[in-house]
């Protein structure tokens, strides 16, 4: 049967191709991402639905609130499933406004729609990096919900040169709220499971630059070791990413599933904790 969805981040890289898998499976998908005409769904007959060129930066508050007014909007108050793929990794405050609190308001914005669906489900796309060391100070504001002393946090850490922490910061603070949100009554007890997805390298605009780099592609190996064939592309991604939040999902919730060619497996070895 088909159902609605919702992908941020659906311009490129995992959010693009989990969207275009999703619409062959005849499924309809309104798509966000900051490049214009951006909130957008096509149909399972190809009937196109345009937001008016709406531009959802999840960095602000307004991008945020416009999201959730204009999928509201496009959708008569119901969606089926929301997929928040959108993400960045600069070395700066601003990863953390994104990845975190922009998936959070993302997912917790659009829950009311969700409720009204059918067989809702929700997911939001994570990291490996999230095993890697982080800012504590960053990861714990984040989790209590105070953006701007997490943006301070951030920043403490750009200034002392630790910038790269707020990548893994970013994503361990949205995949331990996932841990924290998905068994309360909000999410479980309202019948919506809730998962994160852990990817390894991704061949996107975002990594490839590294890949293609040979200083630069030895480093990103040893960080992310992928046994099982290596950096993937994000079509890879997608039929997981479509399972989780498909009506056949019943019982996985609050899981952190990493897609990442054993990187996970490598990096904290047997331990399941």
């Amino acid at each position: 049967m088909p159902r609605t969805y919702l992908v941020t981040g659906a311009a490129s890289g995992i959010g693009r191709a989990t969207a275009d898998h999703l619409r062959a499976l005849g499924h309809a998908v309104i798509g966000a991402d900051i490049q214009g005409a951006d909130i957008q769904g096509t149909g399972s007959e190809g009937a196109a639905i345009e937001g008016g060129g709406i531009s959802a930066d999840l960095a602000t508050a307004e991008g945020r609130t416009q999201l959730v007014a204009q999928a509201r909007k496009l959708t008569d108050g119901r969606l089926d499933a929301v997929i928040a793929c959108a993400g960045i990794a600069h070395f700066d405050p601003r990863t953390v406004r994104v990845n975190h609190f922009g998936a959070v308001a993302t997912l917790e914005g659009l829950r009311p729609l969700l409720a009204a669906g059918t067989a809702p489900r929700a997911l939001v796309i994570g990291s490996v990096d999230a095993v890697h060391p982080t800012d504590e100070a960053t990861v714990e504001a984040a989790l209590a919900g105070d953006e701007e002393a997490a943006v301070a946090a951030a920043q403490a850490a750009v200034d002392r040169g630790e910038g790269h922490l707020a990548y893994a910061s970013s994503k361990a603070a949205v995949s331990r709220w996932v841990r924290r949100a998905a068994v309360t009554a909000d999410w479980a007890g309202a019948g919506i499971p809730l998962n994160a997805v852990g990817p390894g390298v991704i061949r996107t605009p975002m990594t490839q630059p590294l890949l293609d780099d040979p200083e630069m592609r030895p480093v990103v190996e040893q960080a992310v070791p992928m046994p099982l064939s290596g950096p993937a592309a994000p079509k890879e991604l997608a039929p997981l990413v479509a399972w989780l939040t498909s009506p056949e999902n019943t019982l996985v919730t609050g899981q952190i599933v990493f897609a990442d060619g054993g990187a996970d497996a490598v990096l904290r070895g047997e331990r399941t904790w």
